[in-house]
């Protein structure tokens, strides 16, 4: 199939198209979340990878890929032009994401990854079962300063 905008038409509609908010992936598992009554979330957490979605207390980290973005096995369908771009594009996408679940798993972060498809109203039973899961076997968190010594500084007169 060609494509039916000019390059500039194009570059402005993928432009249009954003990491934080998207509707089919991040704001629906936020409707889950609030749904299922999980709760100790946030978002926009700062943390290496940027995560979806960040439970602090028990160090568990939520990303929610994209099926196209992140060539999911089960609905991925390679577009008919520029597939070379679209090779590369999905395999830069998959690679950054293991380097991130890699990174993250060092600093002893449990990271899950959640596919578009596992949102759908037919899966969230067993994606909350999961996410339950995950959090109660998630490594609670711990300090990172040393305690901190209490000492008297005696000042000689």
């Amino acid at each position: 199939m060609v494509d039916t905008f000019t390059k500039t038409e194009r570059s402005a509609l993928m432009a249009r198209i954003r990491s934080h908010g998207n509707a089919a992936t991040e704001l629906r598992f936020l409707r889950f979340l609030k749904e299922s009554g999980i709760t100790g979330w946030r978002r926009r957490y700062k943390l290496f990878g940027k995560p979806d979605f960040v439970f602090p207390k028990s160090r568990l980290a939520v990303f929610v890929d994209g099926c196209f973005w992140h060539g999911c096995p089960r609905c991925y369908r390679e577009p008919k032009s520029n597939r070379s771009f679209w090779r590369n594009k999905v395999a830069t996408n998959r690679k950054r994401a293991s380097l991130v679940n890699s990174e993250l798993r060092r600093k002893n972060w449990l990271v899950i990854r959640i596919w578009q498809h596992q949102l759908a109203n037919r899966r969230q039973a067993a994606l909350k079962k999961r996410l339950l899961a995950a959090l109660s076997n998630a490594r609670p968190r711990t300090s990172r300063r040393p305690a901190r010594r209490i000492s008297a500084h005696v000042r000689n007169s």
